[in-house]
Order: structure tokens, then sequence, then C-alpha cells
């Protein structure tokens, strides 16, 4: 027999039940929506197709591609490379300093080649499986973050460069990447675009319009945008793209 106080109990759960979801049934905010703001724009050698950028203190490092033309290259934003070592027979890609060391990745050959990051010279060489895109490491954890084309950003061992894990973006042609704290930069082949992606769970938390950074006659001659080095204790970047003359340092700000 359900007595009035069962029934007003019973009624009670039922309501609480239903009072409220759970956080995670909540659908995730929207991207925050950004700009480019140019501070200024520095020389950049319109033969270097671009792969990888990076800086280390005030030396940028950029791994540039194509059969015959790839190359690793250090020196001052904006100025000849003081130091330059070519790669002969392979398509470079993405690149990242891990204080003594570089990793320099390969498109379609499977080859990781880790360099002295005074000297540029070649230490060793790891294989991997997949094509290889863009590369970067988040600090403090020494992890590294790779993209391969798709839609998914795989995490290696900063020593090995074995996988040991990864995140799905929900965004495919993820190319050249940059870590920034909790947070991975990443340009989107073929776009003006870059993703800001939380590397904890892979949900795209900004994105950032960069249209327009390059002329109308420049652009002629130049390919797609794809470096993207943050400067060293600061909020500004370094933008430039494959056979690009010029390089920008900006900001990302709210979109107008």
């Amino acid at each position: 027999m359900r007595t009035p106080m069962t029934m007003s109990l019973l009624l009670a759960a039922v309501l609480g039940g239903c009072a409220a979801a759970p956080a995670s049934d909540a659908a995730p905010p929207a991207p925050e929506q950004l700009e480019v703001r140019v501070l200024s724009s520095l020389p950049h050698d319109p033969a270097a197709f671009t792969q990888g950028l990076e800086f280390s203190g005030e030396t940028l490092y950029e791994g540039t591609g194509l059969v015959g033309k790839s190359s690793m290259r250090a020196g001052p934003a904006g100025a000849a490379p003081k130091v330059r070592r070519e790669l002969p027979g392979l398509f470079g890609e993405g690149i990242t300093v891990l204080g003594p060391t570089v990793w320099q990745i390969t498109w379609q050959d499977g080859v990781a080649i880790e360099r002295d990051a005074k000297t540029l010279a070649e230490l060793r060489r790891v294989n991997y499986s997949g094509e290889g895109w863009g590369l970067c490491h988040r600090e403090g954890t020494g992890q590294l973050v790779m993209s391969d084309g798709s839609a998914r950003l795989t995490f290696r061992d900063p020593v090995t460069f074995a996988p040991t894990g990864g995140v799905d973006v929900g965004r495919d042609r993820l190319n050249e990447l940059e870590c920034v704290g909790d947070s991975v930069y990443a340009n989107v082949w073929q776009t003006d675009r870059i993703l800001r992606i939380d590397a904890a769970t892979g949900r795209v938390t900004g994105e950032v319009d960069a249209s327009g950074l390059l002329g109308q006659a420049e652009r002629g001659s130049a390919d797609v945008l794809n470096g993207i080095a943050a400067v060293p204790g600061t909020d500004e970047f370094v933008l430039t793209g494959k056979l690009w003359p010029r390089m920008f340092r900006v900001k990302f700000v709210p979109a107008a």
C-alpha cells in the first residue's frame, strides 16, 4: 500500500531527476572568431616552400619542402639564415625545437630526422607510419604533436618518436602546427584559416581569419599560408607561407 507520504517522495524523486541535465550534455561553446592585426612585416625568402616555423629564443627555425629543395634553416627573423642544411632526396615537412635538438619530419618518406639545434647537423633518423605534415611540442609535458593531413592529431614520445595517443579534431587538412600552452594552432591546408585547438580534447576553441596578408601582386607567385611561430614572451605570432616574399608579425584579436 502506498501512503500519501510515499507518493510525495516518489513524485519528488521523479521531478528532481528531470530538473537538470548533466553538464556533459550541454553543447560546447562556439569557437571564438579571430582575425590578425599586423604589427610589422619582414622579408622572407620567396624560394622557401615553408613547411614548419618555430622560435627558440630569438632564433627562428624554418623547415622547407619539395624534393630537391627541402632544407632546415636557423637565424634571425627577417634575415638570411646563419645555418642551413639541405635534405636531399626527401620532402621536408614540419619541425619543432626541443632544447638542444630539432625534429624535422617528412611528407611520404616515413622518416623523422633529429638534428643538433646549433649546427642543424643530422644526429639520427627514426621511421614512422603514415604521412607527416605538421609538428610541434607541448612545453612542460615534452609531448610531440603531429598532423598528417587528416582530422586527427597524434601525440608522440619526444625521444623515441613512438605514438602515445591522440585526439580527433573534427576538421581535416590540419597542416602546420604551433603549440602554445594548452592549445595547438593548426593551419588548415589551402586556406587562410588557423584553428586554435584544445590539446587535451581536440575541441576547436578559436578560428583565425588570416586572409589579406599579401597584396594582389605578391599573391601571383606565392603559394598557400603555412607558417605559424609564436614569439616567445609575448602574445604575438609570426606568419608566412610557401614561396611568400614576406612574413608578418601579428596578434590574433577578436573579429570585427
